[in-house]
């Protein structure tokens, strides 16, 4: 639902991966950001209106993204998609962080635009911190890009682990991810992801960003 820019890159993106696709927007003129190639369905109306719904195929339908400019229409068109149709893979924009956070708790996966934004020029702002990459509905799992002191590099995903009380989930190394054991070597320029509890952010930030208390391995 939505053929802004977002959806219909989606859209595209979709259908070169193989899959069929139904594009909503109640603006046909929104139609003209696809492709001309693009061979999916677009169906003009209200993305919740459930006569609009049944047109693009809800009833067949595998995953519902509701991508639009508006808040409101997102949320209830993925809860409508969910608790009537039983749309297992639904995920809806949203602008306002605050809401966001309240339908992750209600299990409406979202995606906040603002906040994420934010995080991005935040972290090219202001280093040193950590950037939620991802939360579970409840919240309390937090998947996050952490900066660190330099002096970690060099040390083992065991060493940083032990420091932390957090999991090493992955590193990026040259815009590649890796994959880690507990041997693995933090080196110079890499991007660590960690998953931990959000209670425990502030101390995991705080270890990492402040230099190792003994720099050689255990």
């Amino acid at each position: 639902m939505g053929c802004g820019r977002v959806g219909a890159t989606l859209a595209q993106t979709i259908e070169s991966h193989g899959h069929s696709v139904a594009v909503i927007d109640q603006n046909p003129d929104s139609f003209r950001r696809l492709p001309a190639e693009f061979s999916g369905q677009k169906v003009t109306g209200v993305g919740f209106d459930r006569d609009t719904l049944a047109q693009a195929g809800i009833e067949d339908t595998y995953a519902f993204a509701a991508v639009s400019d508006g808040d409101n229409s997102n949320v209830l068109a993925a809860r409508v998609a969910r608790e009537t149709y039983g749309v297992e893979k639904v995920v809806a924009r949203i602008y306002d962080p605050q809401r966001a956070e309240i339908y992750q708790r209600l299990g409406i996966p979202t995606v906040a635009t603002v906040r994420w934004t934010a995080d991005q020029v935040l972290r090219r702002m202001l280093p040193l911190g950590a950037t939620d990459e991802y939360r579970d509905p409840s919240g309390q799992v937090r998947l996050a890009q952490v900066d660190y002191h330099p002096g970690w590099t060099g040390l083992s995903v065991r060493r940083i682990e032990s420091a932390t009380g957090a999991r090493v989930a992955f590193l990026s190394r040259y815009s590649e991810g890796i994959l880690v054991t507990p041997e693995t070597v933090l080196q110079e320029n890499d991007v660590l992801h960690v998953l931990m509890h959000a209670d425990d952010a502030a101390a995991v930030e705080r270890t990492l960003t402040h230099a190792p208390r003994d720099a050689e391995e255990d």
